[in-house]
C-alpha cells in the first residue's frame, strides 16, 4: 500500500504511488516481445512513431532516441514524414488501443506492408490485433490508481521506461555507444 510522507501530501503518495506501481508493470516479463520488436526495429528501412496526446509524448521521446542512434526515423503527421513503405517499421503507443487514428495507422502499416509495433494496455484491442507485436502494459484502475496517477498516467510513466529499455537493447544490437548518440544529439544555437 503506497503511503504519503506525513509532510509530502498528495504529491509525494503520486510519486510513490507511480514508483511502485511502474516497477510491477515492468516486472512482467516481455523478453520475447522486446526481442522481435528489437529485430524489427533494427532491419526496418524507416522507423515510424504514432500517438495522440501523452502517449504521442511517449511515443516522441523514443523516437528521439531513435534518431540519436542513427536510426532513420519519423512522427507520423509531421508535414516533412515521408510515406511508409514495404520494409518500413511503425510504432504505435495507445493506452485504449481503441484511438482511430492509431488502428487507421496500423491497417495502412500493415497493407503497405511495414511491421506493426504496438504499446497497449488492452489485449484484445483492435490496434493490438492489427500489430505485428504487442508491448503490453496493462494497468488496472481504481479509486487510488485515479486519485494519484490519473487518467493514463500509469501507462504512459511505464511506457517512457519500457521503451527506454528497448532503446538500450537497440543501442547493444548496433554496437552503439552513448558517445555515439552524443554526436547525433540535436544542438540548439
Amino acid at each position: 500500500m503506497t503511503r504519503a510522507p506525513a509532510s509530502g501530501g498528495r504529491a509525494a503518495a503520486s510519486t510513490a504511488f507511480l514508483l511502485e506501481h511502474v516497477a510491477k508493470l515492468l516486472a512482467v516479463d516481455r523478453s520475447k516481445e522486446i526481442a522481435e520488436s528489437v529485430g524489427i526495429l533494427t532491419s526496418a528501412k524507416k522507423l515510424f512513431v504514432y500517438g495522440v496526446g501523452r502517449s504521442g509524448l511517449a511515443a516522441r521521446a523514443f523516437a528521439m532516441r531513435m534518431v540519436q542512434l542513427g536510426i532513420d526515423c519519423y512522427f507520423i503527421g509531421e508535414t516533412i514524414t515521408p510515406v511508409v513503405s514495404d520494409g518500413d517499421a511503425v510504432l504505435i503507443v495507445s493506452n485504449t488501443g481503441s484511438t482511430m487514428s492509431a488502428i487507421q495507422v496500423a491497417n495502412i502499416a500493415r497493407r503497405v506492408g511495414a511491421k506493426v509495433i504496438s504499446v497497449t494496455g488492452h489485449p484484445g484491442s483492435k490496434l493490438a490485433h492489427a500489430s505485428n507485436v504487442v508491448l503490453m502494459i496493462q494497468t488496472n484502475g481504481g479509486a487510488v490508481q485515479a486519485r494519484l496517477a490519473p487518467l493514463g498516467t500509469l501507462f504512459e510513466a511505464a511506457t517512457v521506461l519500457l521503451l527506454d529499455g528497448v532503446v538500450a537493447q537497440v543501442m547493444e544490437r548496433l554496437g552503439q555507444t552513448e558517445a555515439d548518440m552524443r554526436g547525433r544529439h540535436a544542438i540548439m544555437v
